[in-house]
């Protein structure tokens, strides 16, 4: 089964907890903290790979969760860091945000990696807050979280050539006869019902790989057929060929087909007009072909044509020379259009805070930073809760409070806890 489109949720590792402990040995007067910090958590890491071809795997692993870290242990010894977790993926596939629909990466070369979802930091152990003044911390930081983030994956098929044509033209048995590949073929409408790669090479030696790209047929752009769902994969492709059924076999006029598919080309992507694109006029064994073939030159002589038996394999050689020549002087990255280079990675800035008022003397915190900063405290220890406000006020939240308008006495609330404002400090 082909499957190009999938939606997961991924669940990076949480960080571990460092750990609070104390030295106490015979003889060793004063041991001091002794705690160590909590290893990070795993990654949620993606792969492209050659190795594969479709993300149905994944169909059936919807949820993917990194390891978590390990806590801190005593004699300031770290925790261990939790694995990553790899995703392996076809060349081609576009990681996209499912909320924003931003797009996050996309996988064009073998061995191209990227982490989509970042574990959670490890927390400090008490060792880590020792100093003159407080040679003795009894307070710990919990671990991060890590990110959790809904993504949608779509692979688009990369080939350098895509046949492109109404159903049963001769694209699958062209691809067949150039290649190695082995497409079904059968003489009824939506045989190939997935993109299938293969490898083509001319008589001189140059290599290039060519996709048959089904389900095209009118207002396929809308949804009709199967051109819907397979349309994105000529968006890869460098080189178009179109197919055309010269002899008239499904009693079709190749030049209407012609029009119809340039039509619903157009209408999903404009760009894609702009591709080279040749004719292969198949079946030209037919009593109809010659008066098609000279009725098409008439009506578009700015288009190579090349007359093919694809049955016997007549004419290939020629198409395949012409199409290594046209590789050959566009250079890949040509087809790279604004909104689909790869950066590493697309990601929206995340708001450190906000300040919300409510019934006068009232205020509501919020914000990914300040709630992931909740999350490492432990407030049955008065130690971390002045620790806390201390992270506060570093971020600039008191200044930020005192600008908005609060005064001393007012409530702070932030997720389920509530602090009280006193002079510029959360207590």
């Amino acid at each position: 089964m082909f499957v190009d489109r999938i939606s997961i949720k991924l669940i990076a590792g949480d960080g571990g907890d460092g750990m609070a402990a104390f030295r106490r040995e015979a003889n060793v007067p004063l041991g001091g903290p002794y705690g160590g910090d909590g290893g990070n958590g795993g990654n949620v890491v993606f792969k492209a790979t050659s190795s594969k071809s479709t993300l149905l795997e994944l169909r059936y692993n919807r949820i993917v969760k990194a390891e978590r870290g390990e806590n801190g242990k005593t004699k300031k010894m770290h925790g261990r860091t939790g694995k990553d977790f790899e995703i392996l993926v076809p060349l081609g596939t576009m990681i996209k945000n499912s909320e924003t629909n931003l797009v996050i990466a996309d996988l064009t070369e073998e061995g191209q990696t990227i982490i989509i979802a970042h574990g959670g930091r490890g927390g400090r152990g008490n060792a880590r807050f020792a100093t003159p003044r407080n040679p003795a911390p009894q307070q710990a930081e919990r671990g991060m979280q890590g990110d959790k983030l809904d993504v949608t994956l779509e692979l688009k098929v990369l080939a350098d050539v895509g046949l492109v044509g109404f159903p049963s033209v001769g694209k699958s048995t062209l691809l067949s006869v150039i290649s190695r590949a082995k497409p079904e073929i059968a003489d009824y409408h939506f045989t190939t019902l997935a993109p299938n790669l293969g490898i083509s090479s001319s008589d001189d030696g140059r290599t290039f790989t060519v996709a048959d790209l089904p389900g095209l047929i009118e207002e396929a752009h809308t949804g009709k057929g199967l051109g819907h769902v397979f349309l994105r994969h000529i968006e890869r492709c460098r080189v178009l060929v179109h197919v055309l059924d010269m002899g008239s076999e499904e009693g079709r006029d190749p030049l209407e087909d012609f029009k119809i598919i340039n039509k619903e080309l157009e209408l999903y992507n404009a760009n894609l007009l702009e591709r080279p694109m040749i004719i292969a006029a198949n079946k030209m064994d037919l009593d109809a072909a010659e008066e098609n073939l000279k009725r098409f030159k008439e009506a578009y002589p700015e288009y190579e044509v090349f007359e093919l038996i694809t049955v016997v394999g007549e004419g290939t050689k020629a198409l395949l020379y012409r199409l290594a020549d046209i590789l050959d002087s566009i250079p890949k990255e040509s087809l790279k259009r604004e909104e689909d280079t790869v950066v590493f990675k697309y990601e929206k800035p995340r708001e450190k805070f906000s300040i919300v008022r409510h019934d006068g003397n009232m205020w509501e915190l919020t914000g990914e930073v300040v709630v992931r900063l909740l999350d490492q405290y432990d407030f049955e220890y008065e130690d971390e809760v002045i620790q806390f406000g201390m992270a506060l006020k570093r971020l600039g939240v008191d200044e930020a409070l005192r600008a908005a308008g609060a005064t001393h006495g007012d409530v702070v609330i932030l997720e389920s806890i509530q602090f009280v404002f006193d002079e510029g400090v959360l207590d």
